[in-house]
């Protein structure tokens, strides 16, 4: 059983007294828990309604209504009688979001060499490029904010919107996980050496070979998951209460 702290752990900010709340409520809270550390031990997962009240300056009923979406989106999890809980994915759920995100960016990087002008491709590179720098610094942060970016512009570039609709919502449950993987096994290293090659394949207008890059590459995630996030196994992990 894990031991709760008095505080939570999201970060969030006060909302301007301009916003919608029912609009808008969603939206911030949703963006802290995908800035959550959610896979890690020391992370506390129980959200308390007051506490978030309190830092965004609002009441509660609009939290309530923001959080019951979360719930349906299987961000977080309310259980009667004991409290909102952000919810970790099993080690199952994760591996099915991993395969189904290989082959959805997999056919995307197919139709970026087809249909792509020179000038987006080369946005890759810009990409590539920096985030081949962030990894050489200290803050993770900064390399998976810009590693997601990458893997967004392979959708955006795609051209096909149904696509990248479809993929958006895996990835922000890939938030977290990405997060705790780039901080096992010198994934980080190995995370930009893929990356070029791929920005080499569909820059030559390599079809077969860009799809094939871009598969592997998630797959290697699916691989380092499946053989070392046991803790995951049947949902049997350290948060659960």
């Amino acid at each position: 059983m894990q031991k709760k702290s008095a505080k939570t752990q999201i970060k969030l900010r006060p909302v301007a007294a301009s916003y919608s709340l029912k609009d808008h409520i969603y939206p911030v809270l949703k963006s802290a828990i995908m800035d959550m550390d959610i896979y890690s031990a020391d992370t506390n997962l129980r959200l308390d309604e007051r506490e978030l009240a309190e830092q965004l300056q609002i009441s509660r009923t609009p939290i309530r209504e923001a959080l019951a979406r979360l719930e349906q989106e299987g961000f977080v999890e309310i259980r009667p009688r004991k409290g909102v809980y952000v919810r970790p994915k099993t080690l199952p759920e994760v591996l099915e979001i991993v395969v189904v995100w290989a082959a959805l960016e997999s056919m995307a990087a197919r139709l970026v060499t087809r249909v792509a002008s020179d000038r987006e491709i080369a946005t890759l590179r810009k990409l590539g490029v920096k985030h081949s720098a962030d990894s050489k610094r200290a803050d993770l942060e900064e390399y998976s904010e810009a590693n997601i970016k990458f893997h967004q512009r392979i959708l955006e570039l795609s051209g096909c919107t149904l696509l990248s609709e479809t993929a958006d919502p895996l990835l922000q449950h890939m938030h977290a996980v990405r997060r705790r993987a780039m901080r096992e096994k010198d994934r980080i290293s190995r995370s930009v050496v893929d990356h070029m090659a791929i920005i080499e394949a569909i820059e030559n207008r390599e079809s077969e070979l860009a799809a094939m890059l871009v598969r592997d590459h998630t797959m290697k995630l699916h691989d380092h998951i499946k053989t070392t996030w046991q803790e995951l196994q049947d949902g049997q992990n350290k948060h659960t209460l």
